[in-house]
């Protein structure tokens, strides 16, 4: 995938819940560059296995979710299998953490679990939930935003260590950047002083 939008959804009128059912099988979105997937439902396994741009929400995956991630944002919306995010190196997942066991299934080799308090962190998840309520009319999507002062603290944020690195060192640059461009602005023109 590197462009465009996959939306994956049960037929209307169906009378068992999507979100714990498996709706999309193994390795999809494997190496995906761009665009956008919402499902509701479960993935299988490998799900987003070396996505380097697609953005994407699930609401659920197997074994090896964001396995060699280098790029993209991915949510899940439920539980993972085991070994998530083994090997990532790049790009971001939220997972939606209601039991509090998600650690134990993470791949915890170079990658961070940070709770979701950065402005623009929560800001992106919202719109990504918002999406995948907008496209699937996903009930877990609209319960989550329903009580969404209670659901963000239950989620997680998996980045990896290099990643987040990156990113600061790219912040400080355009901070700094940004500063000295503004310092050259504030002062005098010289030829306008006496």
């Amino acid at each position: 995938m590197s462009g465009g939008r996959i939306v994956v959804r049960p037929p209307q009128g169906t009378t068992f819940d999507p979100a714990e059912n498996v709706i999309a099988g193994n390795t999809l979105l494997y190496g995906a560059t761009g665009g956008e997937a919402f499902l509701s439902g479960k993935a299988g396994e490998r799900f987003a296995v070396r996505n380097s741009g697609a953005r994407a929400v699930v609401e659920g995956v197997g074994d090896h979710g964001c396995e060699y991630m280098t790029g993209g944002v991915v949510v899940v919306l439920g539980r993972t299998g085991r070994n998530f995010a083994a090997g990532m190196s790049g790009g971001i997942a939220f997972v939606y953490d209601a039991d509090g066991t998600f650690a134990e299934r993470t791949n915890r080799d170079g990658v961070l679990l940070e709770a979701v308090e950065h402005p623009g962190d929560v800001q992106t998840l919202r719109e990504m939930i918002e999406g995948h309520a907008r496209h699937t009319n996903s009930a877990r999507a609209q319960d989550i935003l329903g009580d969404w002062e209670a659901a963000l603290p239950q989620f997680v944020k998996v980045i990896s260590i290099e990643y987040k690195k990156l990113l600061e060192t790219r912040l400080a640059a355009s901070e700094q950047e940004f500063r000295a461009k503004n310092d050259i602005q504030q002062q005098p023109d010289p030829e306008l002083v006496d």
